[in-house]
């Protein structure tokens, strides 16, 4: 499943749950709102480097953070394939820097891990 798969199925599922969804916005891959939330979610596809990727991801979202902002949440959206590698950083951590993990299947469903 490329990124662009990911990025598709993931703001398809986004929108089935309510919310507003753009993507590719300055150079976020998810962007959506909802009730006053706002969502940043970085996506990676199955690729021959995908710990590397998904470790890029985390990344990506360290950098966007804005400490004390409630209404802003982050998200990292992979295939199933890569959940694995997206894993390898604890939920505790996860949760201590407010980063949502959602899985992708290749069937296009997507869910929060």
């Amino acid at each position: 499943m490329t990124e662009a798969e990911v990025v598709s199925a993931y703001a398809a599922w986004l929108v089935s749950e309510g919310w507003s969804v753009r993507t590719e916005v300055d150079h976020v891959d998810v962007l959506a709102d909802r009730d006053g939330v706002t969502l940043l979610a970085e996506a990676k596809g199955q690729t021959s480097s995908t710990g590397l990727d998904v470790d890029t991801a985390y990344g990506q979202l360290l950098r966007r953070m804005r400490p004390g902002i409630e209404e802003l949440r982050y998200a990292l959206v992979v295939p199933s394939s890569a959940l694995r590698a997206a894993e390898r950083v604890r939920p505790e951590i996860r949760a201590v820097l407010k980063i949502e993990l959602y899985v992708v299947a290749e069937n296009g469903a997507a869910k929060l891990v």
